[in-house]
């Protein structure tokens, strides 16, 4: 049976002194080396007494190092939860408490903050920094650069991915490792990566598009990485002549554009560019072929699902819309009230199946049981069409999450912030349209009767309570929110009311 995950994505390439990171110093890493310390940080994390299908949450700056610990938890049989790197530690606690994590993986500085929730969880604490040094690489550079994988099947979890809806509070998708595996096997063939490619990686390894897809492509095809610690426009230019593909989401794309040091020239060689997590402005597209010759690629997929459909690699990668479903996933347009399949052309929600698909939520049954029907499809809340060529358009969300920049912002999250502030009666917190991000964060305030607000010490407040991409870029003041006849606020007025708020003048 051996161990699916490491065997085919860590261990294919053990031995090998080919180059697998390139770092922005000039340093290179071999796939050898670094499956040499995934190893070392096997045998530290089999001395913690953990047992397969435990979790291991983890909050620490993108580097090599955090990487290796990815592997070797593939290793080990762990189940690997990453955390955004703004989480607050109160952000931080309902993670590691709700997955019930046995060891918890961070940077020295958010040592002492997190101590007592690992505490109370009876969890252990290990530090990891950006640059390489910590407990858990202390421990792990005495340890011996060799370890027999834990036998795991292709149905046993991989990973948990912490994913925002509209109600209630976080929930952790449960990742097994076919879905990770079948993915980035796909992935590889659809996109046509080999050992040869060199991919510019500047995105966070705390999420699907960095980890899942980015670097499980890499590894899947032999191929390397510039393994940027994030997205930095000068080290970008300058080690892109070194590069043959590049996965990004719009905002690096934008950053691009709008420096003049980005020139056809020096986008001449690449193979491809790739863009996701959220929606690649018409104008972007245009603009970027435009200067570079280059058409993005455009894919669409969800923590959920890995990745479901992509434009062609060969033939029209037509703006605005997200390609075709994958070789391997079923994608279909139903009825949100009836569940029922609509003819082809009409706008309804969309629901995909496949191995990419996960199994459902940690510990939450009723809400795997609403969005993961028992004949596989998951109703991923996301509204769409497919056009008479095939290709799928994404024309909104079912659901009223923001995403901004890649990252999922759950609106009720900042609301109940917002709420509670002085003067505060009521909040709505929606999504509107930014060149940059895709989209930001707006905050709608009422008054308290007889009472003025503050927006700018708001703004300070909120700063010290929420990672700041969930800080709302602007608050305004309104005498009352819009609200149907069953007092529900009507969030897509106010959609339509602030959708140029960004984006004009």
């Amino acid at each position: 049976m051996g161990n699916p995950l490491y065997d085919r994505l860590f261990g294919i390439h053990a031995g090998k002194d080919t180059p697998f990171l390139h770092l922005p110093d000039g340093q290179t890493l071999t796939h050898a080396a670094f499956l040499d310390q995934a190893a070392q940080i096997a045998n530290a994390l089999n001395g913690f007494e953990l047992e397969p299908g435990d979790r291991v949450a983890v909050q620490v700056e993108k580097s090599p190092e955090a990487l290796a610990l990815y592997a070797a938890c593939a290793q080990t049989g762990l189940i690997f939860l990453p955390l955004n790197t703004g989480y607050t530690t109160a952000e931080l606690s309902y993670f590691i408490e709700n997955s019930g994590a046995a060891l918890v993986v961070c940077d020295a500085a958010k040592e002492k903050g997190l101590a007592p929730v690992a505490a109370a969880q009876n969890a252990r604490l290990e530090t990891l920094n950006a640059n390489g040094t910590g407990s858990l690489m202390r421990r792990a550079l005495g340890m011996l650069p060799a370890f027999e994988p834990v036998r795991r099947s292709e149905d046993d979890l991989a990973a948990f991915l912490y994913t925002s809806g509209t109600t209630g509070r976080s929930k952790g998708a449960m990742l097994t490792q076919e879905n990770l595996l079948s993915n980035a096997q796909t992935l590889v063939q659809e996109w046509r990566f080999t050992q040869d490619d060199v991919l510019l990686h500047a995105l966070p390894i705390f999420h699907t598009h960095g980890l899942f897809v980015a670097t499980n492509v890499v590894l899947a095809s032999g191929g390397s990485m510039i393994f940027l610690p994030k997205l930095d426009l000068d080290d970008m230019l300058r080690l892109m002549p070194q590069a043959t593909s590049m996965m990004g989401v719009p905002t690096f794309y934008t950053r691009l554009l709008g420096d003049d040091r980005f020139t056809g020239d020096l986008a001449q060689h690449m193979r491809l560019f790739i863009s996701g997590s959220a929606p690649l402005l018409t104008e972007t597209h245009e603009r970027f072929q435009g200067r570079t010759g280059h058409r993005i690629l455009e894919r669409y997929g969800m923590t959920e699902t890995n990745m479901s459909t992509s434009n062609p690699y060969d033939g029209e990668r037509r703006a605005g819309t997200v390609g075709f479903p994958l070789p391997d996933v079923e994608l279909k347009v139903t009825d949100p009230d009836t569940g029922e399949t609509l003819p082809q052309g009409e706008i309804g929600m969309i629901e995909v199946r496949g191995p990419n698909v996960f199994q459902g939520y940690w510990q939450m049954p009723e809400k795997t049981a609403a969005e993961l029907r028992e004949d596989g499809f998951f109703i991923t809340g996301d509204l769409g069409r497919m056009d008479q060529d095939g290709y799928v358009h994404i024309v909104g969300r079912g659901k009223d999450l923001i995403i901004s920049g890649g990252y999922n912002i759950y609106p009720k999250e900042v609301e109940l912030v917002l709420d509670d502030q002085p003067g505060v009666l009521e909040s709505a917190v929606i999504g509107v349209p930014h060149p940059d991000f895709g989209e930001t964060v707006l905050g709608l305030l009422v008054a308290e009767t007889g009472q003025k607000p503050d927006p700018e010490a708001i703004l300070a407040n909120v700063q010290n309570t929420l990672a700041r991409f969930k800080h709302p870029r602007k608050l305004i003041m309104l005498d009352e929110l819009p609200r149907n006849t069953m007092g529900k606020v009507q969030k897509n007025v106010l959609r339509d009311r602030f959708k140029d708020l960004f984006t004009t003048g």
